[in-house]
């Protein structure tokens, strides 16, 4: 395990940095940490390779959410710009997105509902040919460089686009049989079914999923136990246009709606002139807006930063890259990491201390050093809505990520972080109050656990001693 010295041993409590190194070496032979924790007068209190670069896994949605409060127009007031619309194209229903990461078709929604388009599209007419989904807002690049192929199916790499509902996933229910028959299996029309999972003695369960991407059918395998309660698997939706189309159609035969088409969808190809570099000075082209029948208003985005940051949910990260590259951009990835760069210079992160290739953490690619996260940390409480955003973060023994690490601890309730696990990856990066009651601002990253083995202990202890020496 690599802990390099990153300041001399003297400038450092050098008893805590005994003990921290030797709480974190519990982590196992060959894994890789950066540490940096500072005071809130910016003094070092420990650093450990505070300068090396690591693959930060969801840390990224720091980088990614603080960027979305600095750009984006108006955070606190209801979503104006990202609601999806509908509009009718002579007999053709167009369902428009338009970047929002909450539409939901669910039977109980609420508010930001398909439904409610759809309601506007039966007052209107009985009748319609096609169904068709739109996400030309994007261009169409559903998986960032570096997402692992093995994660596309999941939730966790499901697509992104401009047209989003029900967060993107289909839910599939597995239920036991009778001992020695094939389970069975309920889901959505949208997939077809391999079912390959066999109901066995017992009350456990070991279900698998699988599908090649951009295809409609879902292969299941493993074994359920006769008394085992049912499984429910959330699964990942490759072209979230075409699947909104297809519940917006659902939708309308429920109303009393014929649909005597087909759905189909519009993606618009990821050109030269997404690419900033390319596009120069440029203005990015914008075709003019057409008319809408209805639209929908979401609530406000702080709503969906709390989301995104307390659940660590991927697809809304990405959703807000390529809001705030619509800014000065064309939507595109390229775009939103200009508009993120712009914000970490603003911060005075050096730019050698991060190299971003997606919104959520999810790419292979992601560096950043720890030092690099704490100053921009410590720059975010410095802004009119730092306050805001630091309430989004999960919170120790209380909520999200952190609602289990942290509990009857000296950080019970008082540490306030983003949490990122990925292949051989873990990260916690935030702020958190001492036993003296200063306040730390903090970094730690893992990288290279042996066997993919979690480092999260490791981590919790050597920040549990941190606080307690301070």
């Amino acid at each position: 395990m690599s802990l390099a010295l990153a300041m001399p041993v003297a400038a450092q409590d050098a008893g805590l940095r005994t003990r921290v190194e030797a709480a974190l070496v519990q982590a196992g032979t060959g894994t890789r940490f950066g540490l940096y924790v500072v005071d809130d007068q910016g003094r070092e209190v420990i650093a450990i390779s505070p300068d090396n670069r690591f693959m930060p896994a969801s840390n990224t949605k720091i980088f990614t959410t603080a960027t979305a409060w600095a750009t984006l127009p108006d955070m606190t007031g209801p979503d104006a710009t990202g609601g999806a619309a509908v509009r009718l194209e002579g007999r053709d229903v167009v369902l428009v997105g338009n970047g929002d990461a909450r539409l939901s078709s669910a039977d109980d929604c609420k508010t930001d509902c398909l439904g409610t388009l759809a309601d506007a599209v039966a007052a209107k007419t009985r009748v319609v040919h096609d169904v068709i989904g739109d996400d030309t807002l994007f261009p169409d690049e559903r998986w960032s460089p570096g997402m692992s192929w093995n994660n596309i199916p999941t939730r966790s790499g499901t697509g992104i686009s401009a047209l989003t509902i029900d967060d993107n996933e289909a839910v599939v229910t597995v239920m036991p049989s009778a001992a020695g028959t094939p389970a069975t299996v309920a889901l959505p029309g949208y997939y077809t079914v391999d079912n390959r999972v066999m109901t066995v003695a017992g009350a456990k369960s070991a279900v698998g999923f699988d599908r090649a991407p951009n295809t409609y059918e879902l292969r299941l395998t493993g074994t359920i136990g006769v008394d085992a309660r049912p499984e429910r698997l959330r699964v990942g939706i490759d072209d979230p246009a075409r699947y909104a189309a297809w519940r917006l159609a659902a939708l309308l035969r429920a109303r009393g709606v014929r649909v005597t088409g087909a759905i189909a969808v519009r993606h618009r190809p990821l050109l030269p002139a997404d690419d900033p570099a390319v596009r120069g000075a440029a203005p990015p082209a914008r075709p003019p807006a057409e008319p809408v029948l209805a639209k929908l208003t979401p609530p406000p985005l702080a709503g969906d930063v709390r989301i995104t940051n307390k659940v660590s949910q991927n697809l809304h990260a990405e959703l807000f890259l390529r809001r705030v590259a619509l800014v000065a951009g064309s939507g595109s990835i390229a775009d939103g990491q200009v508009a993120v760069r712009r914000v970490l210079a603003q911060a005075g992160v050096p730019r050698t201390a991060f190299d971003l290739s997606d919104g959520s953490g999810m790419s292979t690619y992601n560096r950043v050093s720890p030092r690099g996260v704490v100053t921009l940390l410590r720059w975010i409480a410095t802004q009119p809505w730092g306050t805001a955003w630091r309430d989004t973060l999960p919170v120790g023994g209380i909520d999200g990520t952190l609602a289990r690490r942290f509990a009857g601890t000296i950080l019970d309730r008082k540490l306030f972080a983003k949490t990122g696990t990925i292949n051989a990856t873990n990260a916690l990066s935030g702020y958190m109050t001492a036993a003296s009651g200063r306040a730390l601002t903090f970094s730690i990253i893992a990288n290279d656990m042996p066997a993919d083995a979690s480092a999260t202990k490791a981590m919790d202890a050597a920040l549990v001693l941190i606080a307690a020496a301070n």
